[in-house]
């Protein structure tokens, strides 16, 4: 049953992403505290609640960025992120890239896929 809880969860955060979305809202979501969800969504996925939604944010951002030439501001306001400043170090911390040249770099034609839905076996 929590397996189905968690995946029916990312599914609605990934179809989320371009909200502000907090942890509470998430707990909100699904019916249970924010304490118990986290401990649960981690004994599930191995990540966290909060490092899972950032990793989704910016693996679609590096989508949005190989799949068009929208500028990055706009990718990152999309994404939930205030400044380009913030979602260029966060996103270079991830890539090792910065947005910019990640875009313009061989990795978009081979994106990485940051969901660990596929391992909850």
């Amino acid at each position: 049953m929590q397996k189905e809880i968690i995946i029916s969860l990312t599914e609605w955060i990934d179809q989320n992403l371009g909200n502000n979305l907090s942890i509470d809202e998430v707990a909100a979501k699904s019916g249970y505290s924010k304490w118990h969800l986290q401990r649960m969504f981690r004994a599930m996925t191995r990540q966290t609640l909060g490092d899972y939604i950032r990793d989704r944010r910016l693996a679609k951002a590096a989508e949005a960025l190989c799949a068009s030439q929208r500028p990055v501001f706009d990718i990152a306001l999309q994404y939930g992120y205030e400044s380009q400043q913030t979602f260029s170090r966060v996103f270079r911390r991830k890539f090792d890239l910065t947005p910019t040249a990640y875009r313009h770099s061989q990795r978009c034609s081979s994106l990485p896929t940051f969901s660990n839905v596929g391992s909850l076996s």
